[in-house]
Protein backbone atom coordinates (compact mmCIF):
# COMPACT_ATOMS: atom_id res chain seq x y z
CA UNK A 1 0.00 0.00 0.00
CA UNK A 2 2.05 2.61 -1.37
CA UNK A 3 1.51 6.16 -2.63
CA UNK A 4 3.91 8.76 -4.12
CA UNK A 5 2.98 12.78 -2.91
CA UNK A 6 1.93 13.72 -6.63
CA UNK A 7 -1.15 10.90 -6.42
CA UNK A 8 -2.12 12.42 -2.99
CA UNK A 9 -2.22 15.66 -3.81
CA UNK A 10 -5.29 15.50 -5.44
CA UNK A 11 -6.71 14.91 -2.08
CA UNK A 12 -6.08 18.45 -1.14
CA UNK A 13 -8.98 19.14 -3.53
CA UNK A 14 -11.33 16.74 -2.43
CA UNK A 15 -11.31 13.24 0.09
CA UNK A 16 -9.10 10.53 -1.99
CA UNK A 17 -10.81 7.14 -0.52
CA UNK A 18 -9.30 4.09 -0.04
CA UNK A 19 -11.18 0.57 -0.38
CA UNK A 20 -8.46 -2.53 -1.30
CA UNK A 21 -8.14 -6.30 0.26
CA UNK A 22 -4.38 -7.12 1.35
CA UNK A 23 -2.44 -9.59 2.21
CA UNK A 24 -0.24 -9.33 4.93
CA UNK A 25 1.88 -12.42 4.01
CA UNK A 26 5.74 -11.11 5.37
CA UNK A 27 3.51 -10.64 8.98
CA UNK A 28 2.45 -14.91 8.93
CA UNK A 29 6.23 -15.59 8.48
CA UNK A 30 7.63 -13.57 10.98
CA UNK A 31 4.54 -13.57 13.84
CA UNK A 32 4.18 -16.91 16.14
CA UNK A 33 1.66 -15.50 17.20
CA UNK A 34 -0.74 -15.48 13.80
CA UNK A 35 -1.32 -18.63 11.89
CA UNK A 36 -3.72 -17.71 9.43
CA UNK A 37 -5.30 -14.55 8.47
CA UNK A 38 -7.81 -13.68 5.87
CA UNK A 39 -7.12 -10.59 3.36
CA UNK A 40 -7.52 -7.53 5.17
CA UNK A 41 -9.96 -5.14 4.00
CA UNK A 42 -8.26 -2.02 4.27
CA UNK A 43 -11.29 1.03 3.81
CA UNK A 44 -10.86 4.60 4.50
CA UNK A 45 -9.88 8.27 3.19
CA UNK A 46 -7.14 10.67 2.75
CA UNK A 47 -7.44 14.02 3.27
CA UNK A 48 -4.82 16.55 2.79
CA UNK A 49 -5.58 19.51 4.27
CA UNK A 50 -2.45 22.64 4.90
CA UNK A 51 0.96 20.36 4.78
CA UNK A 52 -1.21 17.28 6.93
CA UNK A 53 -1.91 14.14 4.85
CA UNK A 54 -4.29 12.26 6.95
CA UNK A 55 -5.09 8.62 6.81
CA UNK A 56 -8.21 7.43 8.22
CA UNK A 57 -8.61 3.82 7.92
CA UNK A 58 -10.83 0.60 9.09
CA UNK A 59 -8.80 -3.27 9.14
CA UNK A 60 -11.55 -5.86 8.97
CA UNK A 61 -10.49 -9.39 8.59
CA UNK A 62 -9.83 -12.49 10.34
CA UNK A 63 -7.19 -14.07 12.11
CA UNK A 64 -6.21 -17.62 13.06
CA UNK A 65 -4.61 -17.43 17.01
CA UNK A 66 -3.58 -20.66 18.92
CA UNK A 67 -5.62 -21.27 22.03
CA UNK A 68 -4.02 -20.42 25.35
CA UNK A 69 -5.02 -23.84 26.71
CA UNK A 70 -5.17 -26.51 24.25
CA UNK A 71 -3.15 -24.64 21.22
CA UNK A 72 -6.46 -25.32 18.74
CA UNK A 73 -7.21 -22.99 16.18
CA UNK A 74 -8.79 -19.76 17.30
CA UNK A 75 -10.68 -17.50 14.89
CA UNK A 76 -10.35 -14.04 15.95
CA UNK A 77 -12.29 -11.32 14.23
CA UNK A 78 -10.04 -7.84 13.27
CA UNK A 79 -12.09 -4.58 13.10
CA UNK A 80 -9.57 -1.69 14.01
CA UNK A 81 -10.46 1.87 13.25
CA UNK A 82 -7.43 4.35 13.74
CA UNK A 83 -5.93 7.59 12.17
CA UNK A 84 -2.54 7.96 10.52
CA UNK A 85 -0.64 11.58 10.39
CA UNK A 86 2.25 12.14 7.60
CA UNK A 87 4.24 15.61 6.84
CA UNK A 88 5.73 15.87 4.02
CA UNK A 89 9.97 17.13 4.11
CA UNK A 90 10.71 20.23 4.15
CA UNK A 91 6.69 21.51 5.28
CA UNK A 92 5.81 23.50 8.20
CA UNK A 93 3.96 21.43 10.92
CA UNK A 94 0.01 22.78 11.29
CA UNK A 95 -0.26 23.91 14.93
CA UNK A 96 -2.88 20.78 16.11
CA UNK A 97 -2.47 19.82 19.54
CA UNK A 98 -4.77 16.49 19.43
CA UNK A 99 -2.00 14.58 16.70
CA UNK A 100 -0.40 11.62 19.06
CA UNK A 101 2.57 11.14 16.47
CA UNK A 102 3.50 12.38 12.71
CA UNK A 103 5.47 10.33 10.66
CA UNK A 104 7.51 12.39 8.40
CA UNK A 105 7.87 11.62 4.51
CA UNK A 106 11.22 11.82 3.43
CA UNK A 107 10.89 10.24 -0.02
CA UNK A 108 8.32 10.83 -2.17
CA UNK A 109 6.31 7.85 -1.07
CA UNK A 110 4.69 6.87 1.57
CA UNK A 111 4.22 3.48 2.46
CA UNK A 112 1.75 2.47 4.88
CA UNK A 113 2.15 -1.41 5.39
CA UNK A 114 4.50 -1.49 7.90
CA UNK A 115 2.63 1.09 9.70
CA UNK A 116 -0.84 -1.68 9.35
CA UNK A 117 1.73 -4.70 10.05
CA UNK A 118 2.34 -2.89 13.34
CA UNK A 119 -1.68 -2.27 13.93
CA UNK A 120 -2.47 -5.36 13.57
CA UNK A 121 -0.12 -7.20 16.11
CA UNK A 122 -0.70 -4.41 18.43
CA UNK A 123 -4.40 -5.65 18.55
CA UNK A 124 -3.34 -9.49 19.07
CA UNK A 125 -4.78 -10.30 22.73
CA UNK A 126 -2.57 -12.02 25.10
CA UNK A 127 -4.77 -15.31 25.19
CA UNK A 128 -7.40 -16.40 23.50
CA UNK A 129 -9.38 -19.65 24.00
CA UNK A 130 -11.11 -21.90 22.08
CA UNK A 131 -15.03 -22.37 22.57
CA UNK A 132 -15.37 -26.46 24.70
CA UNK A 133 -15.38 -29.53 22.62
CA UNK A 134 -12.50 -27.76 20.65
CA UNK A 135 -10.21 -30.53 19.55
CA UNK A 136 -7.26 -30.11 21.49
CA UNK A 137 -3.76 -29.95 19.61
CA UNK A 138 -1.73 -30.04 22.86
CA UNK A 139 -0.64 -33.34 24.02
CA UNK A 140 -2.45 -34.34 27.12
CA UNK A 141 0.93 -35.63 28.70
CA UNK A 142 4.69 -35.89 28.22
CA UNK A 143 7.98 -36.50 29.97
CA UNK A 144 7.23 -35.75 33.37
CA UNK A 145 4.38 -34.23 33.07
CA UNK A 146 0.69 -34.39 32.29
CA UNK A 147 -2.49 -32.25 32.24
CA UNK A 148 -4.26 -32.59 35.34
CA UNK A 149 -8.08 -31.28 35.88
CA UNK A 150 -9.55 -30.53 39.49
CA UNK A 151 -11.96 -34.10 38.64
CA UNK A 152 -8.66 -36.22 38.87
CA UNK A 153 -7.02 -34.72 41.39
CA UNK A 154 -10.58 -34.84 43.46
CA UNK A 155 -9.65 -38.33 45.26
CA UNK A 156 -6.49 -38.87 43.96
CA UNK A 157 -3.61 -39.53 46.64
CA UNK A 158 0.08 -38.15 45.55
CA UNK A 159 2.66 -40.85 45.71
CA UNK A 160 4.70 -39.31 48.06
CA UNK A 161 1.74 -39.08 50.89
CA UNK A 162 0.13 -42.48 50.24
CA UNK A 163 1.94 -43.91 53.04
CA UNK A 164 0.89 -40.63 55.26
CA UNK A 165 -3.18 -41.82 54.68
CA UNK A 166 -2.92 -44.85 55.72
CA UNK A 167 -1.73 -43.58 59.39
CA UNK A 168 -4.86 -43.13 61.01
CA UNK A 169 -5.95 -46.62 59.65
CA UNK A 170 -3.95 -48.41 62.05
CA UNK A 171 -6.51 -49.56 64.76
Amino acid sequence: MKWTLRELKAAKHKTFPIDESVRFDQLLKESNDIRDMTNIRVTGEVTYPANLITFSLKLEGELTLPCARTLADVKWPLSISFDEHFLPEGSVMPDISDREEVHLVLDDEIDLTPILEERILLEIPFQVYAEEGAEPLAPPSGKDWELVTEESQKDRIDPRMADLAKFFDKS
